[in-house]
């Protein structure tokens, strides 16, 4: 049995698990643009994250890295900014995807060369 090659997907599988049930967690449901927003992208996320865990690809870390940073951006481009506690699991969420997202990137020497060539 192969052992699984970054933490970070998992976690992102929680992220998107999260972001999935945080509408009805948080009492948001009743904005269908932040439901429908937070459900498609989670359940993206949790896909990415699992595509990540059992074929591991650098594809997979970009998609979750661009899924965070729309997640960021959305509530400014789908205009729900004004829902304050929307926003602060848009950002915060969003963030941290793109952090795990970019550790393994930057820590992966198979799919980081880039970053080492860059840095380096």
């Amino acid at each position: 049995m192969s052992h699984m090659k970054h933490w970070q997907d998992p976690a992102n599988g929680v992220l998107g698990a999260w972001l999935i049930l945080s509408p009805w967690l948080l009492g948001l449901q009743a904005d269908r643009v932040v439901t429908i927003n937070f459900v498609v992208v989670g359940l993206l996320l949790a896909a990415t994250a699992l595509g990540a865990i059992l074929l591991p690809r650098a594809w997979e870390e970009w998609t979750g890295a661009a899924l965070g940073a729309w997640l960021m951006a959305s509530p400014w481009i789908l205009g729900f900014a004004g829902n304050a506690l929307a926003v602060q699991v848009a950002i915060f969420t969003g963030l941290a995807a793109v952090v795990l997202t970019l550790w393994v990137l930057a820590t992966d020497k198979e799919y980081g060369d880039w970053w080492h060539r860059m840095v380096g």
